[in-house]
């Protein structure tokens, strides 16, 4: 369980948000979604203390993590895995390579494991027989598929997407759909997912946050979102909807 308390970041004069607090359950998966410029990936980059609040708290296992000493705040981030935006692959590094990497510096494991490692990673993202292809040679879908690979081999407790369907055509992103609810349900990962894509969102999350007007603008379940008569997320979730009609 993550609990968010009162946190509050500003990057000089300009105010991010000034309180948001939510808890976010094992084994659920939460969208965050708002508008552009809202502090979605703000948010998401406090998690696991990659950035520090102004004030409040983000508390795992009963500790705040931004009091955490750095040995302890290190094994705390390995238990997070983040699918970043652009996949944010090695080009340098092949596809198994790539896969590899977090086992070849945060595990014991001989090459025989992390090989056998990699194979199942792969084959969980129905990439089987693609590891010694360059990832320049992958399309996006395809790329998408081999960071989630590596966000998941250290088998973490917590998953983080990050805008995991943005430049994507529609089946694609229908397939990325399918492998986040295929890790939640398989792994028993709790995913947190940053998305403008509603679409996304009713097809994968349990639980929604919007951020809007510097906070928390509406926080609840898939159900209750649809239910709403919170005008600032009905504007966003009609706009969202109309582009996609288009």
């Amino acid at each position: 369980m993550i609990e968010i308390r009162n946190l509050k970041k500003s990057f000089g004069s300009n105010l991010i948000w000034e309180d948001i607090s939510f808890s976010i359950e094992g084994g659920e998966t939460v969208a965050i979604i708002g508008r552009s410029g809202c502090g979605k990936s703000v948010l998401m980059k406090h998690l696991n203390a990659l950035m520090y609040p102004d004030s409040g708290e983000v508390i795992i296992d009963g500790k705040n993590i931004f009091d955490l000493e750095y040995l302890e705040l290190r094994k705390m981030r390995q238990r997070f895995g983040v699918l970043f935006q652009g996949s944010a692959l090695f080009d340098s590094l092949n596809t198994f390579e790539n896969i590899a990497f977090p086992l070849q510096y945060f595990s014991d494991l001989d090459q025989q494991s992390i090989k056998k490692k990699v194979e199942e990673a792969l084959k969980m993202v129905n990439l089987e027989g693609t590891g010694d292809r360059s990832t320049a040679e992958l399309s996006g879908g395809m790329r998408r598929r081999v960071a989630l690979a590596r966000a998941t081999i250290l088998q973490p407790d917590f998953l983080i997407y990050d805008e995991p369907t943005s430049g994507l055509d529609p089946q694609t992103s229908e397939e990325i759909n399918q492998l986040i609810i295929s890790m939640a349900e398989n792994l028993s990962i709790t995913s947190i997912v940053v998305t403008h894509d509603i679409h996304s969102v009713l097809k994968i999350a349990d639980t929604v946050a919007f951020l809007e007007d510097k906070g928390l603008c509406w926080y609840g379940s898939i159900e209750k979102m649809q239910e709403s008569n919170n005008q600032q997320l009905l504007d966003f979730v009609t706009a969202s909807e109309y582009q996609i009609r288009r």
